[in-house]
């Protein structure tokens, strides 16, 4: 068989990485068409993954859009060049190069705001796997699975720490340390939405740094380090969940590694413009979970950040919760090459019944 995978970003990467190698080991051709976005490409030379590039995009909502007409177009060639027998990804991508190739696509969604995205991709879609906790219901194709999109790489099953991140990071054997994320704010879901201001991630690391080290990922690369108590995270992306696992706190304004802290036992905490009535239902079941805080007004940031940074004992809390929340979670990857592996041969097949575990939104 040969499968044709979509990474936009780097969770793309990571979502697709195990199941990529499992379907080559077993003999199908696999291709990756990757979008040269943050550090899509270097992860998936990491991965030494068999990748082509379809096209750029900035950290900018005008690269994305001046971007998409030789994107389209790279993607029309390579798909038909390829001709999948099924296609994976995450939206109007994914979608596109079905229609052209007239291939199958499966989508993995997780995020309901991007409505645009659903409207043109479902028609073309075969199955659509989202978490338990998507709020929204898709039509007969929607299949919700026990887990998120992170447990296709950071379940128990398929993730390990690397017990050296603390040398790497040129840390003492017992340091604390946080992370803060801060968002580019420059993917098609982004837009009209915003995060941290400049002044507000200043005073952040700057109240963050009075208790533990503090290493700061930014999306957009453009932060000035001279002036503040706060180290740039400097490893190469590959390594940013081993030291996400040993982090006494994140704090972002991203969406991805929020879950993926939750999924490792760290507390994290999250605030962006998507926080309150209508947020996103991964968010709001792990919160439910103790596992994650949102946040919405800085002040409350600020309090509740320092006060977990202040409390050693938080990390096995965090990590007890997690144990409990992960327990009855799918390992993502077993779930798409078992769709890869029954879609590739079999037509009419009855998801609900032979594919995917599920179980009702918390």
């Amino acid at each position: 068989m040969r499968y044709l995978f979509f990474t936009n970003t780097p969770a793309h990467v990571h979502l697709y990485k195990h199941a990529v190698a499992r379907l080559e080991a077993a003999g199908h051709d696999v291709l990756v068409l990757g979008r040269d976005y943050g550090v899509t490409v270097p992860l998936l030379s990491y991965y030494e993954l068999p990748y082509r590039v379809y096209g750029k995009c900035g950290p900018s909502k005008n690269s994305l859009l001046r971007n998409l007409p030789s994107q389209f177009a790279t993607i029309f060639r390579e798909a038909r060049r390829f001709d999948p027998d099924l296609i994976f990804g995450m939206g109007s991508y994914a979608a596109f190069a079905g229609a052209v190739s007239r291939t199958p696509v499966v989508l993995i969604l997780d995020s309901e705001p991007t409505t645009f995205d659903h409207l043109v991709s479902r028609p073309f879609a075969t199955a659509i796997l989202t978490p338990r906790a998507f709020r929204k219901d898709l039509g007969p194709k929607h299949v919700r699975f026990a887990g998120f999109k992170e447990t296709a790489y950071l379940h128990p099953d398929v993730y390990e720490p690397n017990p050296h991140i603390r040398e790497l990071l040129g840390l003492d054997p017992d340091e604390r340390f946080a992370i803060v994320r801060f968002n580019a704010f420059g993917s098609h879901h982004d837009v009209g939405h915003a995060g941290f201001s400049p002044t507000q991630r200043r005073d952040l690391i700057s109240a963050l740094a009075a208790h533990v080290t503090v290493f700061v990922s930014d999306e957009s690369e453009a932060m000035d380090f001279d002036a503040l108590p706060a180290r740039r995270f400097a490893l190469h992306p590959g390594l940013l969940h081993d030291a996400l696992a040993a982090a006494s706190l994140l704090v972002a304004d991203t969406q991805t590694m929020v879950t993926e802290a939750a999924l490792l036992g760290t507390p994290a905490i999250r605030s962006n413009s998507w926080v309150g009535a209508d947020d996103m239902g991964n968010f709001t079941d792990l919160a439910a979970h103790g596992l994650i805080y949102n946040i919405r007004a800085f002040d409350d940031v600020l309090n509740t950040a320092t006060a977990l940074v202040a409390d050693e004992s938080a990390k096995d809390e965090w990590a007890a919760k997690r144990d409990a929340y992960v327990a009855d979670n799918v390992n993502l990857t077993d779930l798409i090459v078992a769709v890869a592996e029954q879609l590739g041969d079999t037509t009419g097949l009855d998801l609900t019944a032979d594919i995917a575990p599920v179980r009702p939104a918390v």
